[in-house]
Order: structure tokens, then C-alpha cells, then sequence
């Protein structure tokens, strides 16, 4: 197991952050947060492919990975047998760390392709565009496209008309056709993010659409769990996904079970 994570002198060091103060939204008051800037990497260090997409996890290292508002890979996401693995109980280390993992780098236009497969009754999600925002999960800023073992973990049950079930825009969207494979089975995927456009492929069938920054997203989190009513401050940052850049960093999920990713390429359009 292999976990490389390298800056320039100094670039683990928070830089700095950046305070928005609570504001009125409706009859809600947005509660007041702060956007941390950082340590970012360059895509010139990272190799293409054939399709001319950076290859960002070679199945070898993890130069420009680090943990979610953290600046060192926690110790729960390694490599293992080629692929990048989140462990629930890591064989060997004690008090592992954990927490969702990114790729260090802001992207605004872009296919993110990846394959992954899931434990037994397990769960786990992928985000773009999001922000690392002080003492919040990444799922505050960031679109969720959902990795689950549907015949066995209880969220392929919640939600409304299976929208919590792998590919789908979790909570909002589902996914279809529900293609997706059982647990222990490699599944592929890709997000296609173009101008505010995002599109969801499982297993290389589109199974969700959406476009951002349009009276229909926020009409689709008013209906979410994610309503201005219910959760205010990630209504305000989702509506707003991406911030004034309409841009944001890549990110894996830890929620606690076992999940494998490999072949993690982005084609920055």
C-alpha cells in the first residue's frame, strides 16, 4: 500500500478562508460559514490517456488526494490490489482515521469517469463542484451521485421513486434504468459537468440529467431533504453549487462501509 500526497514547502499549511456571514434567505436565516482555501495541485503533473483524460488514481499512487478540509490522506483510504480502497476496519492500524477523500483540484467543466464496486449492504457517494466548508460535510456544497448495494442496504428503500439508489442524484433523481450491479461487482460510471448541464452514466447507459442554477434545480431541492426549510445553509449552498467560480474539488464518501474505486480518470472539457 502506497499513499503520496506531495506540495510545495509550506502548502499543507491552510492558507486561508474565506467568512460569509449569515444572511436572510426568505423566512430562514442562513446560518453564518466559511469556505476553506486549501492546498490545490496542478494537472500538469498527471499523465493523459489515450481519450485525453488526466488519469488522477493510477492504481500506484495517490499524489493529489488528501482527506476533506484535511491535509494528509486519512488512514482509512489506501491502495489496495490496484484500486483505491476506503476500509471500515483497516487490517494492521489502530484508531484509523477516516472521512470523505478528494482530489485536489478545482474543476468546472469536465467527464469524470471511474469504476467502482461496493461492499454487502454498503454505501458510499461521489461529489463535484463542492467546496470545503469549515465543520460541514462535503454533501452540504455538492450534487451527490449515490454508490449502494440496492438489494441490501435500507436507503434503496427511502427517498421517493428510488432516488437513493446507485447512479441517482441522491435524493433528488433516480436513477433510470436502474442498472446498477450487485455488491462486490464492478460497476462503471461517469458525471458529465458542461455549463451548469450534469449527466449521470451507470454501467455506459445516461440514467440522470439535470442542469444547475435553473428555477428547476432549486425546485428539486425545495423537495429534497435538502429544502430550504429543513436544512437552510445547504439550500443556500446548493442552489448555489459551485460557488461565484461555478467550480469545485472531486470527492469519495465515507460512510463507513467498504467501497472500491479504480481507473479515476477526468477530461477537462
Amino acid at each position: 500500500m502506497k499513499r503520496n500526497f506531495i506540495y510545495a514547502v509550506g502548502m499543507a499549511v491552510l492558507l486561508s478562508t474565506t467568512a460569509c456571514h449569515a444572511q436572510k434567505t426568505g423566512d430562514n436565516m442562513v446560518p453564518k460559514y466559511e469556505i476553506n482555501n486549501l492546498p490545490k495541485v496542478d494537472l500538469k503533473g498527471f499523465k493523459k490517456n489515450a481519450q485525453g483524460a488526466y488519469v488522477i488514481f493510477d492504481g500506484s499512487s495517490l499524489n493529489g488526494w488528501r482527506g476533506y478540509n484535511k491535509d494528509k490522506v486519512p488512514a482509512k483510504w489506501a491502495i489496495e490490489d490496484g484500486a483505491l480502497k476506503f476500509s471500515k476496519n483497516p487490517a494492521g492500524i489502530a484508531n484509523a482515521d477516516g472521512g470523505d477523500l478528494i482530489f485536489a483540484h478545482d474543476f468546472k467543466n469536465f467527464e469524470l469517469e471511474f469504476e467502482w464496486k461496493i461492499s454487502q449492504a454498503g454505501n458510499s457517494g461521489v461529489f463535484v463542484l463542492a467546496k470545503e466548508v469549515k465543520d460541514q460535510p462535503i454533501y452540504i456544497s455538492s450534487p451527490e451521485y449515490q454508490l449502494l448495494d440496492n438489494e441490501n442496504h435500507p436507503d434503496a428503500k427511502m427517498g421517493v421513486d428510488g432516488n437513493r439508489k446507485s447512479g441517482s442524484l441522491y435524493d433528488m433523481i433516480p436513477a433510470k434504468p436502474q442498472n446498477g450491479n450487485p455488491a462486490g461487482q464492478w460497476n462503471k460510471a461517469k458525471i458529465v459537468v458542461n455549463n451548469g448541464k450534469v449527466t449521470h452514466y451507470q454501467n455506459d447507459v445516461k440514467v440522470v440529467e439535470y442542469e444547475l442554477w435553473t428555477a428547476a434545480w432549486t425546485e428539486l431541492l425545495q423537495a429534497s431533504k435538502f429544502s430550504q426549510a429543513k436544512w437552510p445553509l445547504a439550500f443556500e449552498l446548493l442552489n448555489n453549487v459551485g460557488g461565484k467560480s461555478k467550480s469545485g474539488v472531486i470527492g469519495f464518501q465515507d460512510h463507513g462501509d467498504d467501497v472500491w474505486l479504480k481507473n479515476i480518470t477526468v477530461k477537462v472539457l
